[in-house]
């Protein structure tokens, strides 16, 4: 079977069976078979009504899985860690996505790679710099490094 590579994004705001958002972070990527890179876990601001902030990172994971095997398996990690469906942008004790695909594009029944949102977010871009540099988004044809510069230049200084 051929191996494809996928960049994931881990991210948590809310203490679980491990520990705090951090701890819950380090043990989602134990959980995850096929690691090869891991990026350094950053905080950051939380999206909509949440008030906490968000422990994040990304890993370059290898497996034979399709991208709708892949998503399977995650959600399984997911349901493990006790996240459950809720408020869209509410707390949670693990989120994982498939931000990156190296077969390019996919598109199914509740699954868009690469990440429809990827591209305007620094939470995920700056950990993904870390691992994956000149990965190249197969929609704009930017790179990761690029992706992350727009991003960054375009936030307004404190």
């Amino acid at each position: 079977m051929a191996t494809s590579t996928y960049a994931i994004a881990i991210g948590s705001n809310r203490p679980g069976r491990h520990g705090g958002p951090v701890a819950e972070v380090r043990a989602a990527i134990a959980a995850l078979d096929g690691v090869r890179a891991v990026a350094p876990i950053m905080g950051s601001a939380p999206l909509g009504p949440s008030l906490r902030r968000y422990a994040n990172s990304v890993l370059l994971l290898d497996t034979s899985l399709s991208p709708p095997d892949m998503l399977a398996q995650l959600k399984a990690v997911e349901r493990s860690f006790g996240r459950r469906r809720g408020r869209r942008w509410g707390s949670r004790v693990i989120d994982l996505d498939i931000i990156l695909w190296s077969g390019g594009s996919w598109h199914g029944p509740g699954l868009c790679v690469p990440h429809i949102a990827f591209r305007e977010r620094l939470f995920v871009l700056r950990p993904l710099r870390h691992v994956a540099p000149d990965w190249r988004d197969p929609v704009s044809g930017r790179t990761v490094r690029q992706l992350h510069h727009m991003v960054d230049r375009a936030r307004p200084r404190d």
